[in-house]
């Protein structure tokens, strides 16, 4: 869909087009169509073909990597990368870490960290989520208690994504447990090669070992590290939170998703008819479709909305409302698809029976681990709950 676009705005388009079917290794786009997730090699390679170009932070300031582009220009690329598919630049560095050093870092705390990460010469991994402290994440325990020129940190945090790769995290620690629970908490990165660090794998149920448990014992971290004043944390946390619920749109995403299950849909049977031509299916297929243009313009009139006001660090509450919506579309999505794989979606409970995997194509084996694995996105970046009460408050005034 064009949406209006300009004639500025389509040549660009045709530009990131062209980028992707020259540059884009055919086996990693395979890749993604089947459902997979791309490996560190994977990520780091394409990642830095996007930085060459001048494409992994446009939304950054341009003294550090960033373009002049309007909010149409960057959601036009990011779409483009999701349908393709090809992979987003590594967000936790790009979106989430790197914004947040842009905005309340020193000059040499941007000097040092920004280069490196808009290249993904190091790989960050994010330190929020603690057993006991998910939804409510003030009331994180992590202590980081001050000794001279360093931080001494004890606790640990939970659900941290990839983070058997990071080489850094951006993580959110108690420095005054005497404040109240938003007060008190202090953004620090901590180098995760540091003695004491230790990171345990957290198998989910769907066999995927892509979240971690950190520990930290007695972990030195320099207090050149802090970003932004200590106990004010929770600017950097709104601020980052921001952010990633407006990212979590995956408008590309799932347009790309819904033409790539409409095709199986068109060729997979059940009861001696395709699927599609179930009245009940096609039903659910079209109401999700309608739902995800529905979401997509809705996108682009937040974003738009972000462009045109000067918000300073508060996240704008309708981020809630992108975040709360792509969630439930992406479940949603994913349960289809388990109903297209029909009984081959039964490979992830017999992976040892090696006469139904050789009969059972790649998508169909991946479409139950996608759908377990995706009843997480209405809990991280903030629970649908916590989403609902922010809407409420901010934007109904309740």
């Amino acid at each position: 869909m064009d949406m209006n676009f300009t004639a500025e705005e389509l040549a660009f388009r045709d530009e990131v087009r062209a980028f992707i079917k020259k540059e884009l290794p055919q086996k990693l786009r395979q890749k993604l169509l089947d459902g997979e997730v791309p490996n560190k090699e994977d990520t780091v390679g394409w990642h830095r073909k996007l930085n060459a170009k001048g494409w992994a932070v446009p939304h950054w300031p341009g003294e550090w990597g960033g373009q002049d582009w309007s909010t149409t220009k960057r959601f036009i690329l990011r779409e483009e990368l999701e349908a393709a598919p090809a992979p987003l630049p590594m967000g936790m560095n790009t979106s989430l870490c790197g914004p947040v050093v842009a905005h309340f870092g020193t000059p040499e705390q941007k000097k040092k960290f920004l280069p490196r990460m808009a290249n993904l010469d190091d790989w960050w991994c994010q330190g929020f989520s603690e057993p006991g402290s998910g939804s409510d994440l003030a009331s994180l325990k992590t202590r980081a208690v001050r000794e001279g020129d360093h931080y001494i940190v004890n606790g640990s945090k939970m659900w941290t994504t990839n983070a058997q790769y990071a080489d850094w995290m951006f993580c959110l620690v108690r420095t005054d447990p005497k404040a109240k629970k938003q007060e008190g908490i202090s953004f620090l990165l901590i180098d995760m090669r540091s003695p004491g660090v230790t990171v345990r794998p957290v198998h989910t149920m769907e066999g995927g070992a892509e979240v971690n448990q950190c520990f930290f014992e007695d972990v030195k971290v320099p207090v050149e590290n802090l970003i932004g004043q200590e106990n004010r944390g929770w600017d950097c946390a709104k601020f980052l939170l921001g952010n990633e619920r407006t990212g979590a749109s995956r408008v590309g995403s799932t347009r790309e998703r819904l033409k790539h299950l409409r095709k199986l849909a068109m060729s997979e049977m059940k009861a001696g008819k395709p699927i599609i031509q179930d009245p009940s299916f096609r039903a659910r297929l079209l109401s999700l479709e309608v739902e995800a243009k529905a979401h997509e313009i809705t996108t682009m009139r937040v974003l738009d909305a972000d462009a045109r006001k000067d918000r300073g660090d508060a996240p704008n509450p309708l981020s809630s409302l992108l975040k709360l919506r792509a969630s439930e579309i992406r479940q949603e999505l994913t349960h289809l698809y388990v109903e297209v794989a029909g009984p081959h979606a039964m490979r992830l409970a017999l992976e040892a029976e090696d006469e139904l995997e050789a009969f059972t194509p790649d998508w169909a084996g991946l479409a139950t681990a996608t759908y377990l694995n995706n009843r997480k996105v209405t809990i991280y970046g903030g629970t649908s709950e916590v989403q609902h009460n922010i809407l409420a408050k901010a934007v109904l005034g309740l």
